[in-house]
């Protein structure tokens, strides 16, 4: 273990390649630099044994996915039995791996000294025996820079934002708008790479059929937040999410949110808030849709709420929440 005064060593494992724009990727890259302005050294990789013999030799393991990363979590705790893990939980790995791998999973939660969460409400779907290891993180992002464009005024633009796949119901929102009154101005700009060739197909034709839907592909971050700047709304229509880091990014832009009501939304948002329609339910996300179209006293609503979510979705917040959970595993940081 690092001595007093010593920089403590950290690797930092992800199932996220290095030119990877997926949420696990983006979270270790944010992660690594939080504990490097707390005074660590971080080495992030996808695989423990990645690491030469002699950067193995680290003072605690942050691993993100308690299935994917399951081989570096054993290969650590036998090389370092003493030295602490903590365990960061995804969607996938609350929702998903803890039913249909429950063996593999259920051993790398055993194996963690301590838990990360990313919302309110993974108590919920996590075995009582390991609650007193949770520790929640709300992920964060930085705000739109002074002078960011406003909406557009000759479309209300409905911004979905998430690679194209099952679990996030990625075309839920094109769907909604299908067939809406002549004089609707809602239109949905949805970003994101297609996980399949059939998820783009769906995209393509639904283009093609569908003139309110726009679907622009996989673009850079700073491009992606010009759009979050130019948008009335915001959807995130997701079948399971662990605390999806773009409703952050919607709070600290002060954009609207309309969500699906599962745990990682409703953990996020909160109990009360009003922006939600049932998994799938197509009706309901359009009458949403139109309400806030027709609404601006309900719009207002929603972007007061956000609002009042920012201060816990900024940098600075997630930093102190990373730096509580290495004291708890007595890792000494520079606060």
């Amino acid at each position: 273990m690092a001595s007093k005064g010593v920089a403590p060593k950290i690797a930092l494992i992800t199932p996220a390649g290095r030119q990877s724009r997926a949420g696990n990727r983006a979270t270790a890259t944010r992660w690594a630099r939080f504990l490097g302005e707390l005074g660590c050294r971080v080495r992030v990789t996808q695989h423990f044994s990645e690491l030469a013999a002699s950067a193995r030799d680290v003072d605690l393991m942050i691993a993100l996915h308690a299935w994917r990363s399951h081989d570096s979590i054993r290969d650590f705790r036998e090389a370092f039995p003493e030295h602490p893990l903590i365990l960061a939980l995804t969607g996938t790995d609350l929702y998903r791996f803890q039913h249909s791998h429950v063996e593999t999973v259920m051993d790398s939660l055993r194996r963690a000294d301590a838990l990360i969460g990313l919302h309110d409400r993974v108590k919920d779907d996590l075995p009582k025996r390991f609650h007193a290891r949770l520790h929640i993180v709300v992920q964060s992002a930085l705000p739109l820079p002074p002078g960011a464009p406003g909406p557009g005024r000759r479309y209300f633009d409905v911004l979905v934002v998430g690679h194209l796949r099952e679990e996030k119901d990625s075309l839920r929102a094109a769907l909604a708008v299908r067939d809406l009154p002549e004089e609707s101005r809602l239109r949905v700009i949805q970003l994101g790479g297609a996980h399949s060739d059939g998820w783009a197909r769906a995209a393509r034709e639904e283009m093609a059929r569908n003139p309110r839907y726009q679907w622009l592909g996989d673009l850079a971050h700073w491009r992606v937040r010009q759009w979050m700047a130019r948008a009335r709304l915001m959807v995130i229509s997701s079948h399971m999410e662990g605390g999806a880091n773009v409703v952050s990014e919607a709070c600290v832009a002060g954009l609207p949110v309309i969500a699906s009501e599962i745990p990682g939304n409703r953990g996020l948002l909160g109990d009360d808030y009003p922006g939600v329609f049932p998994v799938g339910d197509t009706g309901a996300l359009r009458s949403l849709l139109l309400q806030a179209e027709r609404s601006p006293a309900f719009l207002d609503d929603l972007r007061q709420r956000v609002n009042a979510l920012a201060p816990r979705c900024r940098p600075e917040a997630e930093r102190e929440a990373l730096a509580r959970v290495l004291e708890a595993c007595k890792i000494t940081t520079r606060r």
